[in-house]
């Protein structure tokens, strides 16, 4: 069978990251997949060796209060202060 280029990685063996054993090295960069399954409707997420999600905080977290972002000169400063269902919920919710 002839392996197409954009499915190569599935052919991946396990690897070892951390002492966490995954099915395979491809996993999502930091936050692409938000805190819940977005990437979804566009692939199996049970392909993947890992989904990395948004920061979590260990309670459910509104994010700061306004403002968050202040004109800084030519740039800016956020204090966004990500929102998140906290960790036990994101658990329950979303594995």
């Amino acid at each position: 069978m002839t392996m197409r280029p954009r499915d190569a990685w599935k052919s991946l063996g396990a690897v070892s990251v951390g002492g966490v054993r995954l099915s395979n090295p491809v996993m999502t960069a930091s936050g692409t997949a938000g805190h819940d399954t977005e990437l979804s409707h566009y692939m199996d997420l049970s392909a993947l060796g890992a989904v990395v999600v948004k920061s979590l905080y260990h309670e459910p977290w509104a994010g700061n209060p306004a403002p968050r972002v202040h004109v800084a000169g030519a740039g800016m400063i956020n204090a966004v202060g990500l929102e998140g269902p906290g960790v036990l919920a994101w658990c329950n919710d979303s594995l």
